[in-house]
């Protein structure tokens, strides 16, 4: 079970690292995946997610508060808007578009319910 863990948590760390560079992939989400299954698989990698300079604060207090930062919050508001900003301006289909807006309507008033630091 321990190598199943391992695998699931180093697919979701290289799935974070490569929502560095490409804004619309989550970064964090995926360390908080990968941070519960080195904890069941790699104190080591476990550690080292939760101390990591740029990544283990928020990795800490969703951890302990379920808190999301206010920069996380405004930096995810800003990609959602401007998502569905490129989504009309494509033309997307209306149904489609109402099921996108609806669903990030939902995933912002999650992320806005969340604490703050």
């Amino acid at each position: 079970m321990r190598a199943i863990w391992f695998t699931a948590g180093m697919i979701c760390t290289g799935l974070g690292m490569l929502g560095v560079p490409l804004p619309l992939l989550p970064t964090v989400p995926f360390l908080l995946v990968a941070t519960f299954c080195f904890a069941r698989s790699s104190p080591r990698l476990h550690n080292w997610l939760i101390t990591h300079p740029t990544y283990g604060r928020s990795i800490r207090d969703w951890n302990e508060r379920g808190a999301i930062s206010l920069k996380a919050k405004r930096l995810a508001t800003i990609t959602v808007a401007a998502s569905l900003g490129i989504s009309i301006l494509l033309s997307i289909p209306l149904r489609a578009l109402a099921i996108q807006a609806v669903t990030l309507c939902l995933v912002m008033i999650f992320i806005w319910t969340r604490p703050s630091h």
